[in-house]
Parts: C-alpha cells; sequence; structure tokens
C-alpha cells in the first residue's frame, strides 16, 4: 500500500511540474522586432514620420511638445505639425501587446524658417534721401527697446471698442514687441489671455510724433496665413474730440492673410473718412507676380502726400492714387499720427484654421517720413 502511495505522489509531482512549465510557455511573449524608422521634414512646420516592424500588432507615436503619452496610430505613417521652434523627441514604440513593446527615440530640429517665421534676408531697400524733400522724422530701431517716441494700445478694445471694431480676436499686450537685431517685432501668438485666444501687439506715435504731408517710408517683412492682419497706417490727431471716421484715416499698407489667390501676395492702400455724417473709404492694391507672396523679402510700403492727393507706392512703384481736394475730405488735409499692429481675425480677413501656423512675427526695419522742402 505504502508502494503505490508514494507512486502516486510522484505521478502528481510530475503532472504539476509539467503543468507550470506550460504555463510558463503560455505566459512568454514574443516581442515585435526590426523596427524602423524614418522622419521627412515637410513645409510650415510639418514632419512625416513612418515606421515598420515584424510581429507587430499596433504602434504608438510620441511628438515631444507635450505632456501626453505616446498615441496609437493607425498605418505606418503618421504626419505632426509642431507650432514652436525647438529641439524634440519622437518615440516610436511597436507593441505586441500594451506593455510588450520595443521602441526607438529620434531628434528633430524644428527652425523659425520651417514654422515660415524667420525673417528674410533680402529685398528691397529705400534710399535715406529723395530730390525735394528732407526727413524729418525716422525710427530704425537699432536701440534694445521701443523709443519714445511710440506708445503701446493694450487689451481688446473693451468696452468702448470691442475687437478693435472689427470682431478681431487678439489681445494686444507689450510684451509681443520687442526691438532686437534692428527690428522692431511683433509676434502674434496662440494663447490664452484677457479671455482671448490670440495675442498680439500695437504701437502708435499719439501724443508724440504726428505728421501732415510728406512722404512715408516702411520698410517690413510680414507674416503670412489665414486670419493673419497686419497694418501700417494712420489716424488723424483730431480722434480724440471727433472720433472715427470724421478723424480720417489712411492706411499705408494692409495685408490679409491666406491660401486664397490674391491674399498672401496683395498689398491694400486705403482712405477712410466722414462725407457730411455719411462713411466714406476708397483704395487700391497691388498683387506680386504669381508663386511671390509679401513674406518671402523685405518691401517697402510707401505714400506721398500733399494737399490735394495722396499716392500709394510699394517698393517705390506706384500702384494708386487719391484726390482728397474735395471740402468733404478736408481731414487729409490735418496733422495724423503713426500706427503699426498685427491683428488677428476679423470682418475682412477671417478667422485663423488648421492651415494657419503661430507664432506669426512682423519685423519692421525702418520707418522715415519726409517733409517738402
Amino acid at each position: 500500500m505504502m508502494k503505490v502511495l508514494q507512486f502516486c505522489f510522484i505521478c502528481i509531482t510530475m503532472m504539476a511540474a509539467n503543468s507550470c512549465s506550460q504555463d510558463e510557455v503560455d505566459d512568454k511573449v514574443l516581442l515585435p522586432s526590426n523596427l524602423e524608422v524614418s522622419i521627412e521634414e515637410m513645409e510650415n512646420g510639418q514632419v512625416r514620420v513612418i515606421f515598420s516592424a515584424q510581429q507587430v500588432n499596433f504602434f504608438r507615436v510620441g511628438f515631444g511638445d507635450s505632456n501626453e503619452l505616446p498615441a496609437i496610430v493607425t498605418g505606418n505613417e503618421v504626419t505632426h505639425r509642431y507650432n514652436s521652434p525647438g529641439e524634440y523627441t519622437i518615440v516610436v514604440q511597436a507593441h505586441a501587446t500594451e506593455g510588450d513593446f520595443i521602441k526607438k527615440d529620434q531628434k528633430v530640429t524644428i527652425s523659425e524658417q520651417m514654422l515660415g517665421i524667420g525673417f528674410p534676408n533680402s529685398g528691397f531697400e529705400s534710399p535715406l534721401q529723395y530730390a525735394g524733400y528732407t526727413m524729418s522724422w525716422n525710427d530704425e530701431f537699432n536701440s534694445t527697446s521701443l523709443s519714445s517716441d511710440w506708445v503701446f494700445e493694450t487689451g481688446d478694445g473693451c468696452p468702448n471698442l470691442c475687437g478693435w471694431g472689427n470682431n478681431e480676436l487678439q489681445f494686444y499686450r507689450r510684451e509681443n514687441t520687442e526691438v532686437k537685431d534692428g527690428y522692431l517685432v511683433i509676434t502674434a501668438k496662440r494663447e490664452n489671455v484677457g479671455g482671448k485666444n490670440f495675442t498680439s501687439s500695437r504701437v502708435k506715435t499719439q501724443g508724440k510724433k504726428v505728421f501732415k504731408f510728406g512722404r512715408i517710408d516702411i520698410r517690413a517683412a510680414l507674416p503670412k496665413g489665414q486670419g493673419i492682419w497686419p497694418a501700417f497706417w494712420m489716424l488723424g490727431e483730431s480722434i480724440t474730440d471727433i472720433s472715427w471716421p470724421a478723424c480720417g484715416e489712411i492706411d499705408i499698407m494692409e495685408m490679409i492673410g491666406g491660401n486664397q489667390a490674391g491674399r498672401d501676395n496683395t498689398v491694400h492702400g486705403t482712405i477712410h473718412w466722414d462725407n457730411n455724417g455719411a462713411y466714406k473709404y476708397q483704395g487700391g492694391k497691388k498683387s506680386l507676380s504669381s508663386g511671390s507672396i509679401l513674406a518671402d523679402n523685405f518691401h517697402v510700403y510707401s505714400i506721398i502726400w500733399d494737399e490735394n492727393k495722396i499716392t500709394w507706392l510699394l517698393d517705390d512703384e506706384v500702384y494708386h492714387e487719391e484726390d482728397i481736394r474735395s471740402s468733404a475730405m478736408s481731414e487729409f488735409r490735418e496733422p495724423f499720427f503713426l500706427l503699426i499692429n498685427l491683428a488677428v481675425g476679423g470682418n475682412w480677413p477671417g478667422n485663423p484654421d488648421d492651415s494657419t501656423i503661430f507664432p506669426q512675427q512682423l519685423a519692421v526695419d525702418y520707418v522715415r517720413v519726409f517733409e517738402k522742402n
């Protein structure tokens, strides 16, 4: 009897051992192998990540610009757009199960040029003097801060002029203006401040410098993209007494950005005024040749203004004129101050969309005012 029991015990032990070995085999997972990753740099801050592996059930990919874990993707490639320059680590994980995977890390550097916010190093330059004129005021932005000839307008225009009268989406801040490397730089950002989803800057010479007649040259590199609206313009000094449009407005340059034909490559010059209680405006525009946009190079935006007419020029070539001799346009024979701003969204350009890259920057090389001798 004892021998039989011993034999049974040995059999049970052997069976248990065999059972454990089988569980270990069943629990062992075959990891993916031969993970290959390649990265292609595209336009507007986009990258394409292409990947493959053997014995893989799914992939996860992370792009290093947030605190989120790598996300599951379908297929063998994915694209991603970065909004800020910097060095990022792209992580690709090839999974057998959620907890069993192999991975590869690869760094990518996103430059300002890739994002479309780097400044061009070429373009038109205007002279320091013109026959029959003398330079009466200028700002070459060669300091490290904005001169005292400029003041900031901040906020969203509320409560008196919410959206600055155009349903614009930005909140203007001093922090979005820099003077560096010989440029006045205004940056439009996608960030939440003051109840708005975008920030930018607006500066003016009101109360500091006013101008009446002469030639004004502004050399600048413009931003681009849907909903982007840079402007160089003037308002009548009388605005605090008689308001707009009775004070008059002279738009030296406006550009409404976007991928539609005739937007990123077109400059607009306009005047606004009051005609016996009726709002009036009139203007013209100039487009670059096909394939070029204003952000590609520095350009000089100018007006020549006297008591009879205002003439608009792009790179010293006339593209529009307005006769202002009418008695109903007397506001254009009074002093005006300058404004420079970079708006986001609004009635005219429309709002930014998925194609709009942020940040966007407006770089002004100089502003020069000449008076007739």
